[in-house]
């Protein structure tokens, strides 16, 4: 294999969670611009990803059903 290839990471890849859940969880950083329009923006990106994954759970569970 070259060295200018990517490397594959398999599906492991594909279900790796941890950048999302440390959107959702993080520390509070006092360097960050504090504003409404920031936190809103932020909560409405926060109420997609769930809306985001409640419908890929939706999809699965009724392609696993049938």
């Amino acid at each position: 294999m070259a060295d200018d290839q990517p490397k594959r990471k398999g599906w492991k890849a594909y279900f790796e969670f941890s950048e999302v859940l440390g959107y959702f969880f993080r520390k509070p950083d006092p360097d960050r611009p504090k504003s409404f329009s920031l936190k809103m923006m932020h909560g409405v990106n926060k109420i997609s990803i769930i809306m985001f994954l409640l419908g890929v759970i939706y999809l699965i569970v009724r392609q696993l059903s049938y």
